[in-house]
């Protein structure tokens, strides 16, 4: 049985994520450890949202590269197309049909509400010399929406930083249904229990490239990166705040400990810590041996993908055309829904 034949047994679900290049362990435990277990239990779509990725700037044969590679990097993590749909983003062009008819539904002023956009403008802004921003970043909000209403999903399983693109897709959906009748349900939050992965050289930031290479660490990096990474993690900073018994790089060391499903071995060396006996070089290498062995079998995974690429994302594409099937058939509903000729 495909994903696409699956019995929506508890609803459907759609996820994006963009081609940045390499994902680090934040990602899997912040969002795709989440997506390998919910393809079992939902009708999920999961892309590569290569478009998005267009609004920043970026270089062509890089983002085909990591469109490439992204797909790839997801089924090693477990991702499979027997279970779910996988797909590119691009390859499903009734998703930007869909935009410009949801765009039409959606004001300025909804868009400009859009706190994000501030956020990734000025990033823009910082990697241009013209301080050229996209109007793309600025719609992009609603290509999101066209992206999860296409395929009439329930759920969208998110970080709390991502709810108010949801609620913007909600709206779209209320105002679309009330114009023309009730065709889109409104999709909900999914929010999941999933460990906060801190940056390992500021612990007070989320895990993130953008800060450099010490402040993660890469999911199919190789053991003597990771344990280099890991020796040279913050711990201490000095004087706790008042009712503050561990410092914020020490409970993300736990974090990762017990992440990696060694529990006991964090709560062993939990006890030692609460008794006085904080012996920083002992919790990091139980860390060290945690994340190599964890992230031992996704290496080998990606390896054996990497063997026969041209299968794997041949894949990509089957699942992609699977996709486009459901995408055109809520397209010609919404056509006919709007007063649009019937197409070809």
């Amino acid at each position: 049985m495909t994903g696409k034949d699956k019995p929506a047994s508890k609803g459907t679900i759609l996820s994006g994520i963009q081609p940045t290049g390499e994902l680090h362990i934040g990602n899997y435990f912040g969002a795709i450890a989440n997506w390998v277990r919910l393809q079992d239990e939902y009708r999920c779509f999961f892309t590569v949202v290569d478009l998005h990725a267009m609004t920043m700037p970026y270089n062509p044969e890089h983002l085909r590269q990591n469109t490439e590679r992204m797909v790839i990097d997801l089924m090693a993590c477990g991702l499979d197309p027997a279970r779910c749909t996988l797909f590119v983003q691009s390859l499903v062009p009734e998703h930007t049909e869909l935009a410009w008819i949801l765009g039409c539904l959606c004001s300025f002023g909804d868009l400009t509400r859009q706190t994000q956009f501030k956020e990734k403008s000025e990033q823009a802004e910082g990697q241009t010399r013209e301080k050229f921003i996209s109007a793309g970043l600025f719609t992009y909000p609603v290509l999101q929406a066209a992206d999860i209403l296409i395929y009439r999903a329930n759920f969208v399983p998110v970080g709390r930083d991502q709810t108010q693109h949801l609620e913007l897709s909600r709206d779209i959906a209320r105002r679309f249904n009330s114009q023309f009748g009730e065709y889109f349900p409104e999709p909900k939050v999914l929010l999941t229990e999933t460990p906060k992965i801190q940056s390992l050289s500021d612990p007070t930031k989320k895990m993130s490239k953008q800060f450099g290479p010490k402040n993660y660490v890469g999911l199919f990096e190789d053991e003597e990166g990771i344990r280099a990474k890991v020796r040279g993690a913050v711990t201490d900073t000095g004087v706790l705040p008042p009712g503050t018994s561990m410092s914020e790089g020490v409970e993300n060391l736990f974090g990762l400990l017990r992440a990696c499903g060694r529990k006991d071995e964090a709560e062993a060396l939990l006890a030692d810590y609460n008794a006085g006996n904080r012996q920083y070089s002992r919790l990091k290498g139980a860390v060290a041996d945690a994340l190599v062995e964890f992230i031992r079998p996704l290496r080998a995974r990606r390896e054996a993908l990497i063997q026969d690429t041209s299968a794997a994302l041949a894949s990509a594409h089957e699942m992609s055309e699977r996709a486009r099937e459901t995408a055109r058939e809520t397209l010609r509903e919404v056509r006919a829904l709007v007063g649009l000729p019937e197409s070809a």
